[in-house]
């Protein structure tokens, strides 16, 4: 063991404590997988990520370096907040990126391009592993899951992009303030919640596309919530990268959404995140603001 450089940062937010929190190691060389995952349940926190030197491939690719990725149980090939915060330790740390203004990062998908826009980080939404209607059988599980009616459920798409993501669209953030999903039921399952914001309209008909014409007084357009497997059963994550990237492709894609636009997560759990979306030709950009809350060394 030996003494790492170390932050953990606070992700899609520009406010400390208020978004959501990333442990990272600055230094992952020579550590083992278990290693590594022995570390991220020892954080209690909802990720882990460790930095390290590009594979050769990667660097010949354009990377700049490359990151593991750690949730509680298991290793995940990409993760929103967790490419956020990484990029953004990464910079503070003095890292210098090939291209100016433009980061890549390796990670289990492959590489991942991000660009700095001004105080805020964004990454190039991956592509969908899997997309398309859910099977009826999935939804009706979820409305039950979630304490919905199946006809509340407006719109849903597999919204797969590493995390198995299933998106479903309800027509109010009250509605979707207001759940207490089920665990027993939904416990094996990574649920995304989307809902226009009250301000923002309703969705269009079951069947029938409407984009979101307005937002809420404070510019965001949708709420939304996360759940999947962890621990002590199911899991609300703060906010949540992945699934604010495989939302914004299936809503701009279906014509749900507009191509550019904001979403708050973290609300039933008194945080205040903002995903901030846009579609740049065929490329999705998601991205947010970061701030450091702890900056020093972990033994390792």
């Amino acid at each position: 063991m030996h003494q790492r450089p170390f932050q953990q940062v606070d992700v899609f937010t520009a406010t400390p404590y208020r978004g959501n929190p990333l442990a990272v190691v600055l230094d992952g060389s020579g550590l083992s997988t278990e290693a590594m995952q022995d570390f991220t349940h020892w954080t209690n926190l909802s990720e882990a990520t460790f930095l390290l030197p590009p594979t050769p491939e990667g660097r010949a690719a354009g990377a700049d370096y490359r990151v593991r990725i750690f949730c509680p149980g298991r290793e995940l090939p990409f993760a929103g907040h967790p490419t956020l915060g990484s990029c953004h330790a990464w910079l503070k740390a003095g890292g210098q990126p090939q291209v100016a203004g433009q980061v890549v990062q390796e990670c289990g998908v492959g590489l991942v391009t991000l660009r700095q826009d001004g105080e805020r980080l964004a990454f190039a939404a991956p592509p969908l592993i899997q997309s398309g209607p859910l099977a009826e059988e999935d939804v009706a599980l979820i409305a039950r899951g979630l304490g919905v009616a199946r006809s509340d459920i407006l719109h849903h798409a597999w919204c797969d992009n590493g995390p198995h993501w299933r998106g479903v669209m309800l027509a109010s953030s009250k509605q979707v303030l207001a759940l207490k999903p089920d665990a027993s039921i939904l416990g094996q399952l990574d649920v995304g919640v989307v809902c226009p914001t009250a301000q923002g309209g309703a969705s269009a008909p079951r069947g029938k596309v409407g984009v979101i014409g307005s937002i809420d007084a404070e510019g965001i357009a949708f709420e939304v919530r996360a759940f999947f497997p962890g621990n002590n059963g199911l899991t609300e994550d703060p906010v949540t990268g992945s699934l604010n990237a495989a939302l914004a492709q299936w809503l701009i894609g279906a014509g749900l959404a507009p191509t550019q636009y904001v979403a708050a997560q973290g609300t039933c759990l008194g945080r205040a995140g903002r995903v901030f979306v846009e579609q740049d030709g065929n490329t999705i950009w998601v991205g947010g603001s970061s701030v450091t809350c702890l900056t020093g060394e972990v033994l390792l």
